[in-house]
């Protein structure tokens, strides 16, 4: 066989795979991407993403076009558990895409469908550079000191290759076959229910009584599953559990039988309708973590890492920000600026954080099924802390007292400690007005407080170092105005402070006062350790 070299291979072309190539490209590095269906998906699947993660599509010049490819939904704010559309509401889900969140970030929460946000991806890679393989299927996988070798079969042909990498994330689903051929396990609850899912077209204006669904959980004794809204006006998709231990299976979904299920769950039994589709694959609800998100030179991510039932909005959000805490990493391991253990730093990282997020999802999913709200609702944390208040127990970072880390934390009230994002802070510049969120896409950021003095040394530590790293004084005497004056308080430091973030925008150590010593020689120790190149 023919065996191609390349840094990276990424497994998957869903939103987690097509992300962690982009944000690969982001930083140098071109991966080769194989997925083993012929295209994106043509499902809608994950329809929101959250504002944490459209940062760092803006990191990487993306946040306009995701924008421009929002779903005909994304105006509608509600999340509703209802008997039926038209029956009584047995509840209404706190919904964070309806706050406004500028005191937290610069953007904010974007509805886009998984079939559009897919191609948008994929059109980014290609322009990348990246070379996409769809209709590819890996076949095996051998692990050696030096990197491994992949066999791979185009199902267009038959004909088979063998590839050769230097690492491999693993972003092909909830089966993931590359968690499989690796021996990773999982735990936790398992598949909960199984679904299938089958679009109809139909005049929903009555029962909907003037409210702007996301999603509408059913639950009554003849159907229960989710009403979906496609084009807020007459196409719908409805995903309908079924009971394979009861002797159901997809095959009892007939055009009559689907058309007898969306009567029972709008409630109106002589509701003119159009099934338009019966022949989805069915799928199901499952809540898993893997026991390792690393394993030698593989890395997994999304689906293949972590799947969560779909309430929330977690489940894409939280693959998405997968690839990017790795990307950075990949990056500088591959160019030989940091040593291999930093990797281990993104299981450290992202494991603790999907099994809290899974157990918010499945908070959330019992009132779907029928618990009541105020018996889940003391141990709900919500969305937006969620997505911008969870931290990193230990990783790529020098940490303080670890006896008073949390899992989140209050994003209003950030720390400004290490292992939690850095926090937004409007600042002003020549240009005008921007978010300091803005200053992370690139390289190693060191804020202080008024002006860089001693600490402009930490940018020459880090050029010997082979990084790029920008100081950049907030306040009084710096290089931006601190607007609203709140820099000091949210970073957690005093004026002669100073913050350093890593790539990815979280804290990676921070000086509370001016440097003891000499800053140059702090900082170099400081990214050495970061860096595992001691």
């Amino acid at each position: 066989m023919s065996q191609e070299k390349v840094p990276v291979l990424i497994v998957g072309g869903g939103l987690a795979g097509l992300s962690a190539a982009v944000f690969l490209a982001h930083h140098g590095v071109r991966a080769t991407l194989v997925e083993r269906h012929p295209g994106t998906s043509v499902h809608p699947k994950a329809r929101a993403i959250n504002p944490r993660t459209m940062e760092l599509y803006r990191a990487v010049g993306m946040e306009e076009r995701v924008r421009a490819g929002r779903s005909p939904i994304s105006g509608n704010t509600d999340l509703v558990h209802v008997e039926t559309l038209a029956g009584d509401e047995r509840v209404r889900m706190p919904n964070a895409s309806i706050e406004d969140i500028s005191r937290i970030s610069p953007t904010q929460w974007t509805l886009i469908d998984q079939n559009q946000l897919e191609p948008i991806l994929r059109k980014r890679a290609e322009e990348a550079g990246v070379t996409l393989r769809f209709h590819t299927r890996l076949d095996a996988v051998v692990e050696d000191a030096d990197g491994v070798t992949a066999t791979l079969t185009d199902l267009g042909t038959g004909e088979s290759e063998e590839l050769r990498a230097s690492y491999v994330i693993g972003a092909d689903g909830s089966r993931s076959p590359l968690r499989s051929l690796l021996g990773i396990d999982a735990h936790g609850r398992g598949t909960i229910t199984n679904l299938v899912s089958f679009f109809f077209d139909a005049d929903l204006t009555e029962p909907l009584r003037g409210r702007k669904i996301i999603a509408a959980y059913v639950n009554n004794p003849a159907v229960r599953g989710t009403i979906i809204p496609i084009d807020n006006d007459r196409k719908w998709v409805i995903n309908v559990s079924f009971s394979p231990e009861a002797g159901q299976s997809p095959e009892d979904f007939t055009e009559e039988r689907c058309a007898e299920l969306v009567r029972a769950a709008v409630g109106v039994e002589d509701l003119p309708l159009t099934i338009e589709s019966v022949d989805m694959p069915a799928w199901d609800i499952s809540a898993r973590v893997a026991d390792t998100f690393a394993k030698g030179r593989f890395l997994i991510a999304g689906d293949a890492a972590h799947v969560m039932p779909p309430t929330g909005a977690f489940g894409a959000s939280t693959g998405i920000q997968d690839a990017y805490n790795l990307a950075w990493k990949l990056a500088l391991v591959l160019n030989g600026k940091a040593g291999a253990r930093l990797l281990d730093g993104y299981d450290a990282e992202r494991r603790p954080v999907a099994e809290e997020t899974v157990r918010q999802a499945m908070l959330r999913f019992a009132v779907r099924e029928g618990k009541q709200f105020e018996e889940v609702a003391k141990d709900l944390v919500d969305e937006t802390t969620m997505t911008f208040g969870y931290a990193y127990p230990e990783g790529a970072f020098v940490g303080e007292d670890r006896t008073r880390w949390t899992v989140t934390e209050n994003p209003d009230k950030p720390s400004g400690r290490p292992g939690t994002r850095a926090p937004h802070v409007v600042v002003e510049g020549e240009h005008g007005r921007f978010s300091t969120v803005d200053l992370f896409p690139v390289g190693f950021t060191l804020l202080t407080a008024g002006a860089a003095g001693p600490w402009t040394a930490a940018e020459g530590a880090a050029r010997d170092l082979g990084l790029l790293l920008r100081a950049r004084g907030i306040g009084a005497d710096g290089d931006y105005a601190d607007v609203e004056d709140t820099f000091t308080e949210r970073y957690g430091i005093a004026r002669g402070g100073a913050v350093l973030v890593r790539p990815d925008g979280f804290v990676a150590w921070r000086s509370t006062g001016a440097p003891d010593g000499n800053a140059a020689d702090t900082l170099t120790g400081v990214l050495r350790q970061i860096l595992c190149l001691d």
